[in-house]
């Protein structure tokens, strides 16, 4: 009996499931072994390199765990035929032709007779390194920062500094053509994951002795790199030193990009706007560089975000100054329009049907009657379960791979609407408005502020159903203000309506191009303050 109950609770069998437990080590540690711990912790890896390369290459080898990472080379060589020297570099990252012909080709032949061992680097470095970008190095966090960068290493026997030559070589994407904003006039360039490839796009278009491109740490121990593009005299100096505060505060172990970075350094966190403009042109983030504009490049981020915006930089598209005065100002007026529709539309009809039915004609009466027949849903219930519906539709269509999306996005629309106002789900007219809705939300031309727009549709859709047209205004109305007192990095969201500013962005009309001199006033530049 006692052998059956084991067998059936299964009390004699060893626990086989695989668990991450928190274990407790025997004993505590005292006040100063934990202090000696740290130390040597701190010591291990940001200390500096030792004279003996034995001792380095030992540590190297403990850093970087190569008993079972093979991705990382250790070449031992003798320089000059007599000193010990090792070259480390990581495999698929540093360009192995550049390493055997400019570092190790010219120490075999270089002679260091004479030369103290103190000095070895920097003779090496002056009389036989035929590479442009060198550096001497001692710690090392940098040492092991720059191996990691695809760069090399070059370490002596009998020196504590360590040669970093610039080796990288890895595969990247090639520059190619914008994918979410095409233009028809303007350049077809877009930035890439290489973070150098993207600070050379900008500098063709940018060829001025101002323009500065600043590389720092994102934070963290992922060695991300950041890049802060500005015009020197130009940008207000407390908006750069207030970008920089903020990115120092970063400090996170998650792959970062242009998004992420901006949700760690806002102000708002909880605002559907975006704070700052993300876009994959080099063409209109130099041009926000012209108006005293902050870019800031992240890593393998193939885009840049710009800072600050306001209202106008999310309505605005990179080539409406390409086009002539009177065209690009029906191409402005179309847009606002299209924004007004796909924001406003759904929640004034829903307005108007459910609260104030005596403000429409009897023949769109009728119409909305006849068309809601044999409907079962609200009105209000109907409206927004067709906006979430395009919503998804639009989702998927941008999820899947290109050659299925247009295809998803269009079957999906036809096929949907035809069998829900065939099943009488929705209604004809309902549906009506939903299609312009969407129609004008692509007007916008920045992706967040379209989602953003769609968030505040459903609210004024809610706002519409419960109280009328007075929902839609006190709605509308509190918006405005909040939108009225937020700043974008100090710069208020409306301008250069509210404050006025001297020169802004041309929103309602587009008015003629002239010479000018200097950047853009909203942001306070050096070149206009008083």
């Amino acid at each position: 009996m006692k052998h059956a109950f084991r067998t059936i609770f299964a009390f004699d069998r060893p626990y086989r499931r695989f668990e991450l437990l928190e274990t407790e080590p025997k004993g505590t540690p005292s006040f100063f072994a934990r202090r000696k711990a740290r130390r040597a912790k701190i010591a291990h890896t940001r200390g500096t390199i030792e004279k003996r390369l034995e001792a380095n290459r030992k540590w190297l080898e403990a850093r970087f765990r190569t008993d079972v990472n093979t991705d990382v080379i250790l070449r031992p060589f003798k320089l000059g035929g007599r000193i010990d020297a090792l070259a480390v570099s990581m495999n698929g990252m540093a360009d192995d032709t550049l390493i055997a012909d400019f570092i190790l080709r010219p120490a075999f032949t270089i002679c260091v007779d004479g030369v103290p061992d103190a000095g070895i680097p920097a003779y090496f470095c002056e009389h036989a390194l035929s590479m442009h970008e060198t550096e001497l190095a001692d710690a090392r966090d940098a040492i092991v920062c720059a191996i990691t960068e695809g760069r090399t290493a070059v370490l002596f026997d009998g020196a504590n500094e360590a040669i970093l030559c610039d080796t990288r070589g890895f595969v990247s994407r090639p520059v190619g053509e914008a994918q979410n904003e095409m233009t028809i006039m303007g350049p077809k360039e877009a930035f890439t994951e290489n973070i150098r490839t993207n600070v050379t796009l900008l500098r063709r278009i940018l060829k001025r002795p101002d323009f500065v491109c600043e590389f720092r740490d994102a934070g963290g121990t992922n060695g991300t790199k950041l890049v802060l593009a500005y015009l020197d005299g130009t940008v207000n100096p407390a908006l750069l030193d207030e970008v920089k505060r903020r990115l120092g505060t970063i400090s996170t172990d998650m792959r970062l990009t242009v998004g992420r970075v901006e949700q760690l350094i806002e102000d708002y966190s909880y605002l559907p706007l975006p704070q700052m403009l993300k876009t994959e042109r080099p063409d209109r983030a130099a041009s926000a560089v012209l108006d005293g504009r902050i870019a800031l490049l992240v890593e393998g981020c193939p885009q840049a975000g710009v800072l600050p915006i306001t209202i106008g930089t999310l309505l605005m598209s990179g080539e409406d100054l390409d086009m002539r005065q009177p065209v690009g100002t029906i191409v402005l007026a179309i847009r606002m329009v299209g924004a007004l529709l796909s924001t406003y539309l759904p929640a004034y009809f829903l307005a108007l049907a459910l609260h104030h039915p005596g403000q429409l004609s009897g023949e769109i009466l009728e119409t909305v009657v006849a068309s809601r027949a044999m409907v079962f849903l609200p009105l209000w219930m109907e409206m927004i379960f067709l906006l979430l519906v395009f919503q998804l539709v639009r989702e998927a269509g941008l999820r899947v791979p290109g050659s299925i999306g247009h295809a998803i996005g269009i079957i999906g629309g036809l096929l949907l609407g035809q069998a829900a106002v065939s099943a009488n789900i929705v209604s004809t007219v309902v549906l009506i408005i939903v299609a312009l809705t969407g129609l004008g939300n692509f007007t916008i031309p920045e992706y967040s502020a379209q989602v953003a727009a769609a968030y505040y549709r459903v609210l004024l859709c809610i706002a519409a159903a419960l109280a009328g047209l007075l929902g839609i205004t006190v709605l509308g109305l509190g918006a405005t203000a909040v939108m009225c007192s937020v700043k974008s990095f100090g710069v208020p969201f409306f301008t250069p309506f509210s404050p006025v500013a001297r020169h802004g962005t041309h929103l309602l009309f587009r008015t003629r191009i002239r010479n000018r001199a200097g950047a853009a006033d909203f942001s306070n530049t050096a070149g206009r303050r008083a």
